[in-house]
């Protein structure tokens, strides 16, 4: 069996989902240096171009070539505009798992793309893939998220206590970690049964991006 995820696309009626690219670069720092991103995931702020650049072309290739994970670009299908990010990690080629996470820019929102793009995604991993487990964290607090994890299925397992480190605001305007807990959520290849079309958008937790 292949060790390494290889380099494809995905198409929904709405969505293309893509290997990441240098023109990408602007559009990815852009979304990343938004507020609820800042918030939910561990991504570094501000987050620069060559930041972005740095992932697209070195950290996005490695973490394939070397099995560890995949990133997807989610883009529109009739404008090519990014929409988000849908990332793999944490893959365990043996059990045949993998973390998934997502983020998706703030123009997009509303429209159900996170959870459009993550069960395409999964539906991949299961059918084209063989994989047989999926695994989502989302922070305690972040709702969007979990609806997104519920609406493609994903059953809760239970709480890593004081396991997240989410950021807020301080009041001269810097960032200030805060310890919440993750909520863990498992999707298999039966939970997928009657799945549908979503609409909900959210963030996990893009922990080991760099």
């Amino acid at each position: 069996m292949t060790s390494t995820f290889p380099n494809v696309s995905i198409n929904t009626e709405r969505l293309v989902l893509r290997p990441l690219d240098e023109d990408d670069v602007a559009a990815l720092a852009a979304m990343m240096n938004d507020e609820q991103v800042a918030a939910w995931t561990s991504v570094p702020q501000p987050f620069t171009e060559d930041g972005a650049r740095t992932w697209i072309t070195e950290y996005a290739p490695t973490e394939r070539t070397e099995g560890r994970g995949l990133d997807f670009a989610v883009t529109e299908f009739l404008t090519q505009r990014l929409v988000g990010v849908i990332q793999l990690g944490k893959t365990n080629w043996h059990v045949r798992s993998t973390e998934l996470s997502y983020i998706i820019a703030p123009w997009a929102r509303g429209e159900g793309y996170a959870s459009e793009a993550a069960l395409v995604t999964a539906r991949w991993l299961f059918s084209d893939q063989k994989f047989e487990r999926i695994e989502l964290r989302t922070a305690a607090d972040n709702t969007a998220s979990q609806q997104v994890a519920q609406k493609i299925g994903c059953i809760s397992e239970g709480v890593l206590r004081n396991a997240c480190i989410a950021r807020s605001r301080a009041e001269d305007g810097t960032w200030t970690d805060v310890r919440t807990d993750f909520i863990v959520w498992s999707l298999l290849p039966e939970d997928l049964e009657g799945v549908g079309d979503q609409r909900a958008d959210g963030f996990t937790s893009f922990d080991d991006w760099n």
